[in-house]
């Protein structure tokens, strides 16, 4: 056995692994993480994906990644390539081992016409509406289909003959033979098959048949020799159809399913069919919207491989659901981008400040630190004038008890360069809105150190006018106003939060900032964790995308 890599985990998966490893049941631990490729991966997948190629990792094993790609109508090339490179992006590597479920759908008709044969699946002409009407409830049993003791014969006819497209979609299926007073109503005689006259991403017009989930998982399973099919727990009712596929099959290969809890996190809805009308009714502007919880979005907004598979890693596994605090995800960024993020300036609502008292035509350079968190950065140049930027919330012309900023006859601290004090303030003549404040500077002061012992409370950051460049930043936040959208009856849509992006131009950004690359983090000084935006930036201007804020509130939380 391999060693532990991820301790997060909890042990029950590892359990049940032990025990069939110790039973001589598997010699190996071969998992796949199966997407369907008809939208975009979010971090409820990540989680999926997370536990299948680690639970490999940690014995030894294998992973494959295989597509489920049965359903031709909602499927597309589009899904596969951004799915492959979600996963790349996180680390992850299926090596040679990339299937589709279309692989083997060869092999699955061979395994229907198996239960056909034996007596153990039928060819069924009611409607949906009428397999359902016939299901019956959870304390009632189902009622027989008119036509599930049709001949071994007759249903090999009418299968091959819905194979080959003789009948119109929608018309016939193919149908186990279980038990319609079965307690799970999984059991209840479920389809294995019907009918879909759509060309296949992957197979074209081959195929007007098309297996059912049920069918097709565990049978894929079986034929790639998995061990372990790790699934979420909405699929535990199906595991006694699971385990009957394989059983009545005769597969060569017994895979094993275990489940875990699904995540749910707050502030977000991870349903795709909710994402996919926020994306067409254009409340976010794509699938790569920084406020979606889609893998590409995320990357978008500035989140990093190893902060999502450290979030990951602390939810664990559980085996009841459970909500999860979106802080903690924010927690996991945050401490990942406090380590590697370089500190650099930028003032996103600027307010001009002239010195007065300093020499008109002179520019000096201070050093400021790279990163605090890592002296080995070592120190950078950054250019101080007469005439900087600070932000508009650094100075109040009335300002409160213990407001230790700028205002009229107050002193404050500029980031590694002087003591300024305000002596006036200037106003548009029309709105009354300050445009500009007047100020002198201590020379003793230099570097931000006090020349006399007077203490001045307040540091603000700044950037010099002289070499100051424009820039858009794009400050993002939860897409939605409450924890869990939806409930108590609400439409999600409700839940919205109107505040969720906000669109700041004419931001001031030190040079250097706009020859950076995209990928590249920063802690923009007391304003939070920025990125490049991978689609916009360096078209005309530097766009910017806020990561998250500097306020961590689930250190708090966790605490309490």
């Amino acid at each position: 056995m391999g060693e532990n890599t991820n301790s997060g985990i909890s042990n029950f998966i590892h359990d049940f692994i032990d025990k069939d490893l110790e039973e001589k049941v598997y010699d190996k631990v071969h998992t796949r993480f199966p997407p369907e490729p008809n939208g975009y991966l979010h971090i409820g997948h990540c989680k999926a994906m997370y536990i299948d190629f680690s639970i490999a990792e940690k014995y030894g094993g294998l992973c494959n990644l295989r597509f489920d790609d049965t359903n031709p109508i909602k499927e597309d090339t589009e899904y596969v390539e951004s799915i492959m490179e979600d996963i790349k992006w996180l680390g992850f590597d299926w090596e040679d081992r990339l299937f589709y479920a279309s692989d083997y759908f060869d092999h699955m008709y061979e395994f229907a016409e198996i239960l056909i044969k034996k007596g153990k699946a039928y060819v069924c002409d009611l409607n949906q509406q009428e397999i359902k009407d016939y299901r019956g409830t959870p304390t009632e049993p189902g009622e027989n289909s008119p036509y599930r003791e049709r001949t071994v014969a007759e249903n090999l006819d009418l299968f091959r003959r819905m194979r080959s497209g003789e009948f119109p979609e929608g018309s016939r299926t193919l149908r186990a033979k279980i038990d319609m007073a079965a307690p799970n109503l999984n059991m209840r005689d479920p389809v294995l098959y019907r009918i879909l006259k759509s060309d296949h991403h992957r197979t074209g017009d081959k195929w007007c048949i098309y297996p059912m989930y049920d069918f097709q998982h565990p049978l894929s399973d079986a034929l790639e020799g998995i061990t372990h099919s790790l699934c979420s727990l909405e699929y535990e009712d199906h595991r006694p159809l699971y385990n009957w596929v394989v059983e009545e099959c005769e597969t060569l290969h017994k895979p094993r399913q275990i489940e875990f809890a699904r995540l749910n996190l707050t502030y977000t809805v991870m349903s795709k069919r909710y994402l996919r009308e926020l994306v067409e009714s254009g409340i976010v502007s794509g699938w790569d919207d920084p406020r979606m919880p889609t893998l590409c979005g995320l990357r978008r907004r500035g989140y990093t491989a190893a902060a999502i598979k450290d979030f990951c890693d602390r939810i664990g596994v559980a085996k009841t659901n459970s909500t999860v605090d979106y802080a903690l995800l924010e927690h996991c960024i945050r401490e990942d981008l406090n380590k590697r993020a370089d500190r650099v300036m930028a003032v996103l609502r600027p307010l001009k400040v002239i010195i007065d008292n300093y020499p008109e035509n002179q520019v000096e350079d201070f050093d400021v630190e790279i990163n605090p968190e890592d002296p080995g950065r070592g120190m950078r140049k950054v250019s101080f004038s007469r005439e900087i930027y600070i932000e508009q919330e650094d100075f109040m012309e009335n300002p409160p008890k213990k407001y230790f900023r700028l205002y009229p006859g107050g002193e404050v601290r500029l980031k590694s360069a002087y003591f300024i004090k305000c002596g006036s303030v200037v106003k548009d003549p029309q709105t009354g809105e300050i445009t500009e404040i007047h100020c002198t500077y201590d020379p003793a002061s230099k570097g931000g150190n006090s020349p006399d012992g007077r203490k001045v409370k307040g540091t603000v950051h700044w950037i010099s006018a002289a070499c100051a460049l424009d820039a858009e930043v794009r400050l993002y936040d939860q897409l939605f106003a409450v924890p869990n959208p939806g409930e108590e009856g609400r439409e999600y849509k409700d839940d919205l939060n109107p505040d969720s992006l906000e669109v700041l131009t004419g931001c001031k950004i030190e040079p250097e900032l706009a020859e950076t690359s995209v990928g590249t983090v920063y802690q923009f000084l007391r304003m939070g964790y920025f990125c490049p935006d991978n689609k916009d930036f360096g078209k005309g201007k530097p766009v910017f995308n806020r990561i998250v804020g500097l306020k961590d509130t689930w250190s708090k939380i966790a605490n309490r």
